[in-house]
């Protein structure tokens, strides 16, 4: 076929078109439309389905927009706050300016990043948090499964995953005993997380009363907008948020993977609240025609005990006005004076992000970026690598985890201020995803996590300047092709 035959051709002409339609249509990052136009142009008919699975989105915009508008009104109403949102944020800094707030001065030192949470999210300052740290899935589900044995009131759990197994059966059976006994269950899952989930897994359950439900299903979101929170409010008193979805895998019993490493966070205290308000507004959305009402008796008042931890719980997503959990990173690393580890098994920062990462390395601090050398995404983990290797020459340090799967997605600067939530380092998490991470503002909680770091690193190899040099051509070439694609990875 001739050059001009090629081009005049039904497949390249509706190539053409449809990616005429990308570049005119869609209102997107222009790195985003870069990469889309090339999948499109090099996978004729392939491309073009790919985008329609993962790409096309403005039938969803106005649904989002409704949502939005929806939970800003909740928090007003539920903050007491002004027409303008002043009142919340100016009430909120007179806590910091409290003398002995918990948390020490650390949470005062860092009143501009309490702030941007505040405005950007909603995200409430809370004070007298009791918070344990979970770094693999056995130590998590155990005591998650004897809070729910203790649950008196109501019993929420929202998950990306559940698997069909062994221990989601456990869950189940012991939701169904609670449920039995006139608690209030209510499981929300993902629709595409939870796509080969069968629902007959939670018959017992609704025979007992409780009530399962479906965040967005496939034919209505597509692939893209997932919601990737974890989050479990016992009684209104015992929260529980992180990277841990519900399944085996994650307690370090899958072939592929082997040891799962990962971070959780179990919460007693007031930051209880705002996961149980995320929790009712994304069951909301999901359930329409059945919602929580929302009342003093999901919210119970939690003692406040002076010297516990302070906490933001910050939420982000297509149904927040602005990229909170993405602020927040680049609050935290452009706050660094010393340190910063990062812990993401996804690192496709966007340029806001890997800039932020230079600068903060080229200024002097420590910056180390911890990933899982057993991807289970091999063009996140090529795209990463290409990412790394750059880092590199400005003196970054960069691991991969040898043990098993690090799934963990943990943030630590100067071990004063820790993030540890479901928001990996990725375009994902910041634009498409519906995330939560909690903000901690207490030193010993971010020196736990960064001991942590340490430790991990002792099963890690360090990806040097002549290891990433000394990778072959096809990796090279992967490298390539994953970073031009990895604002849609």
């Amino acid at each position: 076929m001739t050059t001009l035959g090629f081009i005049l051709s039904p497949i390249s002409i509706l190539n053409i078109v449809f990616a005429a339609l990308v570049v005119f249509t869609q209102r997107r990052n222009p790195g985003v439309t870069w990469a889309w136009l090339f999948v499109i142009l090099m996978l004729p008919y392939l491309g073009i389905v790919l985008y329609m699975m993962l790409g096309f989105d403005g039938r969803l915009h106005s649904t989002f927009a409704a949502k939005r508008l929806r939970d800003t009104h909740v928090y007003r109403n539920h903050f007491g706050l002004e027409a303008d949102g002043n009142g919340f944020l100016n009430e909120q800094m007179d806590i910091l300016k409290r003398p002995g707030i918990s948390g020490g001065s650390d949470a005062s030192a860092l009143d501009d990043m309490v702030y941007l949470n505040m405005a950007s999210g909603y995200a409430a300052f809370t004070e007298g948090n009791e918070v344990d740290l979970f770094t693999d899935g056995n130590s998590k589900f155990d005591s998650m499964m004897a809070d729910i044995a203790g649950a008196r009131r109501s019993i929420f759990l929202q998950y990306y995953i559940v698997r069909n197994d062994a221990l989601t059966r456990r869950v189940v059976e012991a939701l169904t005993a609670r449920a039995r006994e006139d608690v209030m269950v209510c499981v929300l899952v993902d629709g595409m997380g939870c796509l080969f989930t069968p629902r007959r897994l939670f018959s017992s359950l609704e025979e007992a009363g409780g009530q399962v439900a479906v965040f967005m299903p496939p034919l209505l979101g597509g692939l893209n907008y997932r919601n990737h929170r974890k989050i479990t409010v016992i009684d209104g008193r015992i929260g529980y948020v992180g990277g841990l979805n519900i399944g085996e895998e994650y307690t370090g019993s899958s072939k592929r993977f082997g040891f799962w490493r990962d971070s959780h966070l179990r919460i007693r205290g007031n930051a209880v609240h705002p996961l149980t308000l995320r929790f009712v507004l994304d069951w909301n959305f999901a359930r329409v025609k059945k919602p929580l009402i929302i009342s003093g008796g999901l919210f119970p008042e939690n003692n406040v005990e002076p010297g516990r931890s302070a906490l933001q719980i910050l939420c982000s997503g297509p149904d927040t006005d602005w990229p909170s959990i993405q602020y927040a990173y680049l609050k935290m690393i452009n706050g660094a004076k010393s340190q910063i580890l990062i812990q993401s098994p996804y690192f496709v920062p966007d340029d806001s992000v890997f800039e932020a990462l230079r600068l903060a390395a080229l200024s002097g601090v420590d910056v180390r970026i911890m990933i899982p050398a057993n991807p289970d995404h091999p063009f996140v983990y090529w795209a990463a690598l290409s990412y790394l290797g750059e880092l590199l020459n400005v003196g970054v340090r960069a691991y991969k985890y040898e043990r098993g799967f690090m799934h963990s997605k943990t943030v630590v600067v100067d071990e004063r201020v820790a993030s540890v939530g479901t928001a990996n380092l990725d375009v994902r998490s910041f634009r498409l995803n519906f995330e939560v991470n909690a903000i901690i503002y207490d030193r010993k909680v971010a020196q736990s996590v960064a001991v942590q770091f340490h430790t991990d690193s002792l099963d890690c190899t360090e990806i040097t300047k002549d290891w990433y040099e000394a990778r072959s051509r096809s990796v090279r070439v992967r490298e390539s092709v994953s970073r031009l694609i990895s604002p849609i990875l």
